[in-house]
């Protein structure tokens, strides 16, 4: 009975790895990371890319367990999840496209400020 359940499990979070991998497309978002995180230092990249990695993650197992809950408590269609979730993929991508030099000096001094120490819950490796 455990092993079926465990198998099941595995299936199911590999369905919604497959699901969810080319809308968060790791490709894609990479430069778009660095572009967001330029002129912070190393230290600071790896310390978020961890977090959003560990989000992410945390992010796929939720949808997985209480997603479709959440759907059939609110009465949402999928067809309806997914034209949101276009209109949000275009709104970001509208963003970028439009963002003006200003904001990227704005964007490019407050990396430069930030530390992993600002960071609510920062853990430094010693490393």
């Amino acid at each position: 009975m455990t092993s079926e359940l465990l198998l099941a499990a595995g299936k199911s979070y590999l369905f919604v790895f497959a699901a969810i991998l080319p809308i968060l497309n790791p490709a894609a978002t990479a430069p778009i990371f660095l572009g967001l995180t330029e002129g912070a230092s190393p230290s600071t990249r790896a310390l978020l890319a961890r977090r959003i990695a560990r989000n992410m993650f945390a992010l796929m197992v939720g949808s997985m367990l209480v997603g479709s809950y959440v759907l059939e408590c609110f009465d949402i269609s999928l067809p309806i999840v997914r034209v949101g979730g276009g209109l949000i993929v275009a709104a970001a991508a509208w963003r970028l496209l439009n963002t003006n030099h200003a904001s990227e000096d704005r964007r490019t001094a407050l990396a430069e400020s930030y530390t992993p120490e600002q960071a609510p819950g920062a853990r430094l490796s010693t490393h």
